[in-house]
């Protein structure tokens, strides 16, 4: 009789413990009430990503927002009401986000499966996941589900939290501490700086006007620079130039393989080589294994924080729009 008690209150332990891990987020959440989710969220974002190349580094970009701003809770996905433009949408880190027609177009597939059921935080988590699978044709990391929805979104906030290509390491590891991440998840996630492109004015100061006098970055490759000198012809130029030259489209390890070389292509970037610990994992991750395990872990992490379960929030019928 012991043993059975004992038994049931182990087994009532590690199932609470199950449920509430990562706020009440769990895999194959929509098993009973869409069962085909996740597979509709994965052929449409492979559809647009067999004919956009570009579309990966967007998506995990905005995931990659959304989480920092309010939590995973696609408040990134809402629109400004009126002319207001006050929404974490027209925040200036926010302005050059693309792929939102992706997401609405999922959504609208799912409307039509099973109605208001599948979240857009949701949405949003799993097609960043999809659209760097596609390049491998499997899924490169676990996404657990039942995100909802936030009804709140403020582009001031999306300013206060969003970390900066400016930063160094301190305000780095500050901004993700708050977050509940750590050191090593600000490196591996760092790496998703392997596909995509940035923008000269988040960067072109390291080329002609470092510290106000007009000079170069001293810690930026030389050849590099010269490089990006090329493609940036002074400070107000806004051309967007591929963060990886080598494979921009792939998604691989050679960020952290250029990054050695001094050729990281934002301060933020350079700024992990100034931090002993961080620098000894850039250098780990530029083994392409140890790369995908790691980033795999730190996006699950990421896709944790401060998510909305249970009947906080709510399921939008468009992501764009809170419900009425």
């Amino acid at each position: 009789m012991n043993f059975n008690l004992l038994l049931l209150v182990f087994l009532a332990f590690f199932g609470v413990f199950e449920v509430c891990e990562g706020g009440g987020l769990r895999k194959n959440y929509y098993r009973n009430t869409c069962p085909l989710a996740e597979k509709i969220i994965q052929n449409v974002t492979w559809r647009h990503v067999s004919s956009n190349p570009n579309l990966p580094a967007k998506l995990i970009r905005m995931h990659f927002h959304d989480c920092f701003v309010r939590g995973c809770d696609g408040s990134v996905l809402l629109n400004s009401t009126g002319n207001s433009r006050s929404a974490e949408k027209d925040a200036i880190p926010n302005l050059s986000l693309a792929g939102f027609d992706v997401i609405d177009d999922i959504k609208a597939e799912l409307e039509k499966t099973c109605p208001g059921v599948v979240s857009c935080a949701d949405i949003l988590t799993l097609a960043s996941r999809d659209s760097v699978s596609f390049q491998f044709k499997k899924a490169m990391w676990e996404v657990v589900t039942g995100r909802r929805d936030g009804r709140v979104s403020i582009a001031s906030e999306a300013l206060a939290n969003i970390p900066s290509p400016f930063f160094n390491f301190t305000t780095l590891k500050q901004g993700f501490q708050a977050k509940g991440l750590t050191v090593h998840d600000l490196v591996v996630l760092s790496g998703a700086h392997t596909i995509g492109v940035g923008h000269c004015n988040f960067f072109s100061n390291r080329l002609y006007n470092f510290t106000g006098k007009g000079d170069a970055d001293p810690s930026l490759n030389s050849t590099y620079a010269a490089f990006l000198k090329t493609k940036c012809r002074n400070l107000s130029d806004t051309t967007a130039v591929a963060m990886d030259p080598g494979s921009p489209r792939n998604f691989d390890s050679n960020y952290f393989v250029i990054l050695k070389q001094n050729m990281g292509m934002f301060q933020s970037d350079a700024a992990l080589l100034t931090n002993k610990g961080a620098r000894n994992i850039a250098l780990e991750l530029v083994d392409s294994a140890d790369f995908f395990t790691e980033f795999a872990r730190s996006m699950k992490r990421m896709g944790a924080i401060g998510v909305l379960t249970g009947s906080a929030g709510e399921i939008r019928k468009k992501c764009s729009v809170v419900n009425a």
